[in-house]
């Protein structure tokens, strides 16, 4: 079996942050989002994985290399333009060859790993095998309408009066057989190759298509919010280590990873909350579901619940909470007259000012 890994979408939905670099790279817990799922790939005991890489190409090679790193080895297939998921699939059609894959969207999170389906598939081999989960908002996502058997009855692809309330999760189990079904459909009316449509011509054809339930939590990190969640349950999983420097002057409360070469001084950290390499918390309060990364200084300012890329630097900020700060974000506060909030902000940049502040 193979992997087949889409890391070539262009993070509309997260900009500015994705305006300079890849969606999949955005940090959860201090990690990209593409290292979960290609850990849980090789977890599941696939190591050939392909990545479908887009306009953030570099980017994404640069950040996995040759996978060795991760104990996978990397091939690199460049889809074109974003056409839509079948297009990914006969974009790879080569290195998938005769194989059965997964396929795994890198912006996608699950609890659990995919070891249990990897298994009843090898072991059962239907045409299709996909993830299922009820959600409040189907009409964002493709659905499966079920059968009174549970198999899939038939799939529609975000739908404005949505059939049923269950979304296709970003994790495929395919034979062969979609590269053919995937020849054979139109692009839709977003002009893209859709898997779902790829998927019910499987159906069609008399094929076997089956839906496994996630029982435990899934994460589409497409948006700010979404990310920030997926962070907050990340961090609910870490377990306390402290590798850095941390004075007596300073309280650590919780589960707080503090990594190698990080300095605190007269701080508060509550956690969970994860502090980066070579960061340093000045006179400042970290509190829960926080993911500081690297390079990063706080000096007298207050953090929660939020998540700061590298090289992020904050001073005298009395509080922030529930935000993304991109690479190399500045936030400061004057002491200049007449007191006014001074913005330098890239396209579509979103900014929320407190009441009275």
């Amino acid at each position: 079996m193979r992997a087949l890994v889409l890391a070539g979408g262009a993070g509309t939905r997260l900009r500015p942050i994705t305006s300079t670099s890849a969606k999949q790279l955005v940090p959860v817990a201090n990690k990209p989002i593409l290292f979960y799922g290609l850990e849980q790939i090789r977890d599941a005991g696939v190591t050939e994985v392909g990545i479908i890489v887009g306009d953030t190409a570099a980017d994404i090679e640069a950040a996995v290399g040759d996978g060795s790193a991760l104990g996978i080895s990397v091939t690199y297939l460049r889809q074109e333009a974003p056409l839509g998921l079948a297009h990914a699939v006969l974009t790879a059609a080569d290195f998938l060859g005769d194989e059965d894959f997964v396929m795994f969207l890198g912006d996608n999170l699950i609890e659990g790993g995919i070891g249990d389906l990897v298994a009843s598939f090898e072991r059962d081999r239907p045409a299709a095998q996909l993830l299922l989960k009820q959600v409040p908002d189907p009409e964002r996502f493709g659905v499966a309408v079920l059968a009174d058997d549970g198999t899939i009855e038939r799939l529609v692809e975000k739908p404005a009066d949505p059939p049923s309330d269950l979304a296709l999760v970003g994790v495929y189990l395919f034979t062969s057989a979609i590269v053919d079904a995937a020849r054979r459909i139109s692009p839709s009316a977003r002009g893209e190759l859709e898997i779902t449509d790829a998927i019910q011509q499987l159906l069609d054809d008399g094929q076997t298509v089956r839906a496994s339930r996630v029982e435990g939590w899934w994460l589409d990190t497409g948006k700010k919010d979404e990310l920030l969640d997926a962070n907050r349950i990340v961090l609910g999983t870490v377990t306390q280590r402290i590798d850095g420097d941390v004075d007596q002057d300073s309280t650590v409360t919780g589960a707080v990873v503090v990594e190698a070469g990080a300095v605190v001084t007269g701080s508060v950290l509550r956690g969970p909350a994860v502090i980066g390499a070579d960061a340093r918390i000045v006179d400042s309060y970290v509190g829960p579901f926080t993911s500081i990364a690297e390079g990063c200084v706080v000096t007298r300012s207050e953090v929660e619940f939020s998540v700061l890329m590298q090289g992020c630097v904050l001073t005298d900020v009395p509080r922030i909470e529930a935000s993304l700060l991109g690479r190399e974000v500045r936030v400061s506060r004057g002491a200049r007259r007449p007191a006014a909030h001074r913005l330098l902000l890239g396209d579509h940049s979103d900014v929320e000012l407190a009441e009275g502040s």
